[in-house]
């Protein structure tokens, strides 16, 4: 069937064309639609084609396509545009309570979840004289003002184009802002599961031609940047005394309280989102994620590119506004920094990209304006095939 298909438009088109020859390759791409999900990822991979070969505008050559239906993030309950935040300088204080002390017994190989593992016979005694002396230090940099929580975040109008997200200048979402660029899974799973893409999770672009407004399209992108400064001269002085044990605690410390900002600021987010004005939730229960909503950091499992940090700290200002930098390689200065993005949707869900082939490499490539070698050394760890050596 898929042989006559080929046969029969490769002589309309050559037709068309005034050419001879071959228009298909040998190869097909065989796939059973089992879902809705299955049906949208074929649709935007088959329609991207044409764009990514240059002979076809996004938006523009597809004008009376019919586009399978994808929500938009916020419920049709929502009519309000959410409000950004200005800059923020959050007291210490504030903070305590939004800390997950997990992890910070991970620094010192401590495995274990708090409060359980002062329980532990092992290790409990431990726990709970480094847990002691934390607090302590904690005390003293709230009481001083040792260290400084710096930070913000922001809403933009959006709305995704395959596997891309493009953000608008305002809501009229004529004028294109910036986009960021996202990778999906490539792997089997069973019947009735696809492969995820963060921009899943972001309403596609409406039909440009269209003069009937449809509210499930119009879907925002949030981003936020944190920090907590004075980590590391504090650490220098307590390295200058001798003190190695409260120069590491410092960073450790410093590390907590920024995912503590995290999590705080996530919170006001969703606030300012209006979905999140009716929670009630425990510190546990934001430790365990219990809400709406995902904040996927570039260079973690599901948006492995650290590149993606360029076009959020651009967004963001944030060197001006929070006084974060990059390095060449996308790495925050201070090092008690945290940065993402927010997405709203329901359904979303943290996942990890994991093996990626060849081909959406180069479509990667091509969506980011770059060679192929550049961004195949960022994504060494995801690809699943050896690069060709340079030379």
């Amino acid at each position: 069937m898929l042989h006559t298909i080929k046969s029969f438009t490769a002589h309309k088109i050559n037709k068309a064309e005034q050419k001879s020859g071959r228009v298909w390759g040998r190869e097909s791409f065989d796939r059973l639609i089992r879902s809705e999900s299955d049906l949208r990822e074929k649709f935007e991979y088959i329609t991207r084609n044409p764009w990514n070969a240059g002979i076809a505008r996004p938006g523009e050559d597809y004008s009376w396509v019919w586009y399978p239906t994808k929500e938009a993030s916020r419920p049709a309950t929502e009519t309000s545009t959410p409000a950004a935040c200005a800059p923020q300088i959050i007291s210490l204080e504030t903070l305590v309570e939004y800390i997950d002390w997990s992890p910070f017994f991970h620094v010192w190989e401590l495995r274990g979840r708090y409060p359980a593992i002062f329980d532990d016979p092992e290790i409990g005694k431990q726990a709970r004289e480094l847990f002691d002396d934390a607090q302590e230090l904690l005390d003293q940099i709230i009481a001083k003002n040792l260290l400084t929580a710096r930070g913000l975040f922001a809403f933009w109008p959006a709305n995704s184009l395959g596997d891309d997200v493009d953000l608008y200048v305002d809501e009229r979402r004529s004028q294109k802002l910036a986009a960021f660029h996202f990778l999906r899974q490539q792997m089997q799973k069973p019947a009735g599961q696809f492969n995820h893409c963060l921009a899943d999770y972001i309403a596609p672009q409406p039909n440009p031609q269209s003069a009937i407004r449809n509210p499930k399209s119009e879907d925002y992108l949030g981003g936020f940047a944190v920090t907590i400064h004075g980590a590391d001269e504090l650490a220098k002085k307590f390295s200058a005394e001798h003190d190695d044990y409260n120069a590491i605690l410092t960073k450790a410390l410093a590390d907590r309280l920024a995912e503590a900002f995290a999590e705080y600021l996530h919170k006001e987010a969703r606030i300012a989102w209006g979905f999140g004005r009716e929670e009630n939730l425990s510190n546990v229960d934001l430790i365990r994620e219990k809400y709406r909503g995902i904040r996927p950091a570039a260079g973690y499992p599901a948006c492995p590119d650290h590149a993606e940090k360029r076009t959020l700290f651009d967004l963001l200002n944030a060197e001006k506004n929070a006084d974060i930098t990059l390095t060449e390689s996308f790495a925050m200065h201070p090092g008690a920094s945290v940065s993402g993005l927010y997405f709203s949707h329901p359904d979303s869900k943290y996942f990890g990209v994991g093996q990626i082939a060849r081909d959406q490499v180069i479509d990667y490539a091509a969506r980011t304006g770059e060679t192929i070698a550049p961004v195949e050394k960022r994504l060494a760890p995801n690809l699943g095939y050896d690069p060709p050596a340079a030379g």
